[in-house]
């Protein structure tokens, strides 16, 4: 499992490791690992053209030090120095030692006049390699004027470009992206993941990644502020019959979905629901006949879902219309219920609240931004904001859908994120699929964040599946959903 932690805990752990080691110690941890990560991208060292966008502050630092042990290999090095008279004397000192230079350098306060814009662009615009060091994890908001346009200059070059830490202008604790910011093709990250290198937008700023271990792991609180769940950890949730199981024991899931203008709806979420691994599934609703025409194992009732016989967990709401009356006998069930689609719209929150049982809502981000009363950007814009602000105000376990998938508990923690989503995903029906899937999960025990976070992962990895780099619609999607359940079981 990868975890992320917040500024405040890294900085904590940072001075707690400091002190027990030698002065500087840490930041030579860092450089070395960032040096090795630019070698690596290089793949030739000597002769290379290396450009670092250096700013005040250790970030700044860091680039200098992996400038210098590039420039000893034989590398070009030249930094460019936002602010001169605050930039790391260590760090400079040991660049110029090994040979490395300052382009454009000044002691104006005036950013062009400072750096001499017309040299530095014409260093970057001939580098292989830019390093941005221009901002730390501290930074809030996006790039000034001069630094974006350096930003700018860079993503101009064709030359590889590598982020120390974090992206300059895009923000470690939330992933929000407020203006102008480095795009990386690496981001070389020390001791930790922060959220922003986990979470849309930042995440797609910070291209591939790579933690430097520096020795922060011993001194890090055990509750992360996110995790990102891998093949191992989602195997340990997945439940796997035994020898005894019947389709109680495997878990019977309730769906509450469709209408006579989207039956299609229902059959997606009972796909999803049996290629997750439901012991057997109740569908109540008007789309009977098209649920048993393509599965046949399916019990179907017409009495509603108080009489629709025993389940262990429903899903309500995809394709429902305007069913209000459905979607609140189903939260009056006592057990796991999650509500998609139209059932987010349809559920008194009030209600929702007043549950006993786990609940569980899987919203996109515009389903999202109408129950917060807020506009669609501003969700995708501040995504781990908007989750957990809608556990809180639902007392619910919120799945929020997209590039990079959230899980929040209503009663805080750890938030999951997941990644392993593909945009041709992003197609009618898929999400119906996923409710299908999540709900099985939570018949057969699961928690509503472990079940949701499950079925996140496995529902990304089956879209891969079913695409391999083409379009593919819902029902391959769940026809590809064994495949990743082995594929993450193997």
């Amino acid at each position: 499992m990868r975890t992320a932690y917040s500024v405040e805990t890294v900085r904590a752990a940072e001075r707690e490791l400091m002190a027990r080691l030698p002065d500087g110690a840490l930041m030579q941890r860092a450089a070395a690992g960032l040096a090795a990560a630019c070698a690596d991208l290089l793949v030739r060292v000597y002769g290379s053209r290396v450009v670092l966008l250096v700013g005040s502050g250790d970030n700044g630092g860091d680039a200098l030090y992996a400038g210098a042990r590039l420039a000893r290999r034989g590398a070009g090095v030249a930094a460019v120095l936002l602010a001169p008279e605050r930039a790391h004397t260590g760090g400079l000192a040991a660049l110029l030692r090994a040979g490395g230079r300052v382009v454009g350098a000044g002691t104006a306060a005036g950013a062009a006049a400072s750096v001499g814009v017309g040299a530095v662009e014409e260093a970057i615009l001939r580098a292989d390699l830019v390093v941005d060091g221009i901002v730390g994890i501290g930074g809030r908001g996006g790039l000034r004027p001069e630094a974006a346009q350096l930003a700018a200059c860079a993503a101009e070059s064709g030359a590889a470009v590598v982020a120390v830490d974090l992206p300059s202008g895009v923000d470690a604790d939330t992933g929000e992206v407020r203006g102008a910011a480095v795009r990386a093709d690496l981001t070389v990250t020390f001791g930790t993941h922060k959220p922003g290198l986990l979470i849309d937008p930042a995440r797609e700023y910070a291209g591939s990644v790579r933690l430097i271990d520096i020795g922060l792991r011993d001194v890090l609180p055990a509750a992360a502020e996110l995790e990102a769940l891998q093949h191992v950890d989602v195997a340990r949730l997945l439940p796997v019959p035994g020898a005894e199981s019947d389709k109680y024991r495997r878990g019977v899931v309730g769906i509450a979905a469709g209408s006579a203008r989207y039956p299609g709806a229902a059959v997606l979420a009972v796909s999803g629901a049996l290629r997750g691994g439901a012991g057997a599934v109740r569908y109540v609703g008007p789309a009977g006949d098209a649920v048993v025409s393509r599965f046949p194992e399916t019990l179907v009732s017409d009495q509603g879902p108080a009489k629709a016989g025993r389940v262990q967990a429903w899903v309500v709401g995809p394709g429902a219309g305007d069913d209000a009356s459905t979607v609140a006998e189903v939260l009056e069930a006592d057990v796991p219920v999650l509500i998609d689609a139209d059932g987010l719209r349809l559920a008194d929150r009030d209600a929702v609240r007043a549950r006993s049982a786990p609940t569980l809502m899987t919203p996109h981000a515009g389903e999202a931004a109408a129950l917060l009363g807020v506009a669609r950007e501003e969700v995708e814009g501040a995504r781990l904001a908007a989750v957990r602000e809608l556990a809180a105000r639902y007392g619910a376990t919120v799945l929020l859908k997209g590039s990079t998938t959230l899980v929040a508990d209503s009663g805080g923690g750890a938030v999951r994120v997941n990644a392993t989503g593909t945009p041709w995903l992003a197609t009618a029906g898929s999400g119906d699929v996923l409710s299908g899937l999540a709900g099985s999960l939570l018949a057969s025990g699961l928690s509503a964040l472990d079940a949701g976070s499950a079925a996140a992962y496995l529902h990304g990895l089956a879209g891969r599946f079913a695409s391999d780099g083409a379009p593919a619609g819902a029902h391959d999607v769940a026809e590809a959903i064994p495949g990743a359940w082995r594929d993450v079981r193997d």
